[in-house]
């Protein structure tokens, strides 16, 4: 099937070719750097591009919700990472899941969350594979590596009946915010140095074999190669987006997804165009606005994802408002249709119960994500 064939617009159009070889480049690098390689499945959240990742084997991945755990556990995916911090309700679920796999490793930055764990454990002895968050600048969740309260509670852990110390987990994700490669660097040094300092003070205590893991796909995608690091933890690297090429974590040929849609409004007395993409086929991310504060809601192309004189400047619930930059709204038609590349992938795949997917341009297949936390 032709992408103008599809009957239903916003449409989420995913280049298969383009994902595999983002897939097979990063895995590469993990090989090269020998760290071991468990990707993030947030982005995508479908068996087939997990399997991908895993060059074609069920390997070990991470996850942002239970209900994706749940999912690559009925799949034979049997080394699972939760990286968020475990709410104490979901224990009971998360316990379930681990006795059907090898290890679902959860992760805790706060002590009210260990003693949940010690709680738990002393009525079921239930024992919990566990990280602790690390804060390595980003500030959204962790602990602060420097501070002799996150010391504390690590030793803690270690000591604890219901706790395997797997190691320490970290994520930059203030890398986002960068304006430069070097910038990108930089952070990432910052990012494998906090985890790298911790591990180091707990080895003075006698906790030893700690693994450093990290995770950032501008971190990842701009390092030649991954030092002060033992596992790697990438997510949107397998789609890219419009932001990620932004900031220099990829190039705009990497991005390998795009929402299509149609025209449905064009109004050459203002030079606008109305499209039927709006804030639930695109999300309302605002993109790299640090480095152009105009930027859009994401970068508007041909069918061929060559980028057009043309800017979505404004998304309601299902309208996208786009303004003509160069030539004349009369050149996009109503019923015209266009390809976006999103600002952020990983929010708008997360909009779509099913991608299309592309190969060699030609509709050939449909992925279901898995849905729901």
């Amino acid at each position: 099937m032709k992408i103008v064939d599809l009957a239903t617009t916003p449409a989420f159009l995913v280049e298969e070719e383009r994902v595999r070889a983002n897939c097979e480049r990063m895995r590469a690098k993990a090989a090269a750097s020998r760290v071991r390689f468990r990707p993030h499945v947030k982005t995508h959240k479908t068996l087939e591009v997990g399997l991908m990742q895993g060059g074609g084997e069920p390997g070990p991945i991470t996850v942002s919700t239970l209900a994706e755990a749940e999912l690559f556990a009925a799949h034979e995916f049997r080394d699972i990472t939760y990286a968020v911090p475990i709410a104490p309700e979901k224990l009971y679920r998360a316990a379930a899941l681990a006795s059907t796999i090898d290890a679902l490793n959860i992760i805790v930055d706060s002590t009210d969350a260990l003693e949940a764990i010690e709680t738990f454990w002393s009525s079921r002895a239930v024992v919990f594979d566990l990280f602790l968050k690390i804060d390595c600048g980003y500030h959204r969740a962790g602990v602060d590596p420097d501070d002799p309260k996150s010391l504390e509670l690590a030793l803690r852990i270690a000591g604890s009946p219901a706790i395997r110390f797997r190691g320490l987990l970290t994520h930059a994700g203030h890398s986002y915010n960068a304006a430069s490669r070097e910038e990108i660097v930089r952070i990432a040094r910052e990012e494998s140095a906090a985890v790298t300092r911790f591990r180091d003070l707990l080895a003075a205590r006698g906790v030893n074999g700690m693994i450093r893991s990290v995770g950032s796909t501008p971190t990842l995608s701009v390092v030649e190669r991954i030092d002060s690091a033992d596992e790697i933890r990438p997510g949107n690297y397998v789609f890219y987006d419009a932001f990620q090429a932004a900031i220099g974590a990829c190039s705009l040929a990497d991005c390998a997804v795009s929402v299509l849609t149609t025209i449905v409004g064009s109004y050459p007395d203002r030079n606008q165009l109305v499209v039927d993409a709006g804030a639930l086929a695109l999300s309302k991310d605002s993109g790299p606005t640090h480095i152009d504060p105009s930027f859009g809601y994401g970068v508007v192309c041909d069918l061929d994802l060559v980028p057009l004189s043309l800017k979505i400047t404004a998304l309601s619930q299902e309208h996208g408002k786009i303004d003509v930059t160069a030539g004349s709204a009369r050149d996009h038609p109503v019923g015209k249709r266009l390809r976006i590349i999103p600002n952020h992938s990983c929010l708008t795949a997360a909009m779509f119960d099913r991608y299309h997917v592309l190969r060699y341009g030609a509709i050939a297949d449909e992925w279901r994500p898995a849905r729901g936390w």
